[in-house]
């Protein structure tokens, strides 16, 4: 068995942003490794990365991205653009008195990383996608594709279409973020995800909520302790869900700004961690197919059998160990 280590001694700082600040949790000393997380979680999503890069002699800082945890909550909806979360990941270097970094990301901040590498090759030298693939810029418009993904008859919403007007996602989960969030993660983890037979829970029925096929209360993941639950439902009920929420809302507007990439591939080293029952794997395949094209700098690609969306929490000892030896291989780049 892997010997686990302790986050307990991370440093937390409150760094200046162009929004004002990001939250940053940090620890080891040698070459930064930006951690960037994904919805609905914050820093803590890689509690179990930071002392192992630690160990392994990196210094390594997870953020809370834009509309999370402590990072600042701009009102408007469009101050959640990628090119503005972009931005507070380039200022994040920078506070940490650092000229370059690998980045890191996990679900929506696998996509994050990716344009943040795209954008700004000089800074972000190395990227680590976890969960959700690399898809350029460019293509339809993406609302234009999630309204295609509804069910037939427009019976059955996507969920992201469903993320879109402002309000409406927060009365549903609001009310009871505790049980909000334990079930969503239920939903999406290997050991407590609904069967394949079963409705998926990434779609609402007319009238519906999401939660209505989520797991039973009693399902609980291996993964998610009560304290774990009660760290990421109490940054929640602090902060609301809009400026996470607000993520989905700017995909149209990130698709018009992004235009004079379009196609364009990432070409620094990269890294690629899925869950083998992640829908994301499925979904975006052709995606995985495409990265000889779109990720001509692939070092190394996993899919980790039995394990769902949340990887680095529900297989952390495989993810470290991937991290590790990737960012090993990187010696020349990082140096």
């Amino acid at each position: 068995m892997p010997q686990r280590t302790s986050s307990d001694d991370a440093k937390h700082h409150l760094l200046p942003s162009p929004a004002g600040r990001v939250h940053v949790v940090e620890q080891g000393e040698g070459p930064l490794v930006l951690l960037v997380h994904g919805f609905p979680e914050c820093w803590y999503s890689w509690r179990h990365q930071l002392p192992a890069l630690a160990a392994a002699g990196y210094r390594a800082a997870a953020i809370d991205v834009r509309g999370y945890g402590r990072s600042s909550k701009p009102d408007a909806t469009d101050a959640y653009r990628m090119l503005e979360l972009v931005a507070d990941n380039v200022a994040v270097v920078h506070a940490l008195g650092e000229r370059s970094a690998t980045i890191v990301g996990h679900d929506w901040g696998a996509t994050i990383a990716a344009h943040s590498a795209l954008l700004h090759p000089d800074v972000f030298r190395a990227v680590g996608l976890l969960s959700v693939p690399y898809t350029p810029p460019g293509g339809p418009m993406p609302s234009e594709v999630f309204a295609q993904m509804n069910g037939t008859g427009g019976e059955e919403e996507f969920y992201v279409s469903y993320f879109q007007e402002p309000g409406r996602a927060e009365a549903e989960i609001e009310p009871d973020v505790r049980g909000w969030l334990a079930g969503f993660y239920a939903a999406l983890s290997a050991d407590t995800m609904p069967p394949p037979t079963a409705p998926s829970p990434h779609f609402v029925t007319t009238g519906g909520t999401l939660r209505d096929r989520f797991p039973t209360a009693a399902a609980r993941p291996t993964w998610l302790t009560e304290q774990d639950l009660d760290v990421y439902a109490g940054e929640f009920e602090r902060t609301g869900m809009t400026g996470a929420l607000n993520r989905y809302r700017n995909m149209d507007q990130d698709w018009k700004d992004l235009t004079d990439f379009t196609d364009a591939p990432i070409t620094q080293p990269s890294l690629f961690i899925a869950g083998s029952l992640d829908a994301s794997t499925t979904w975006l395949a052709d995606a995985i197919k495409a990265y000889p094209h779109t990720l001509p700098g692939l070092t190394a690609s996993h899919i980790l059998k039995d394990c769902g969306h949340w990887l680095q929490q529900e297989h952390p000892d495989q993810t470290n160990q991937h991290l590790t030896t990737w960012l090993a291989s990187l010696t020349t780049v990082l140096t």
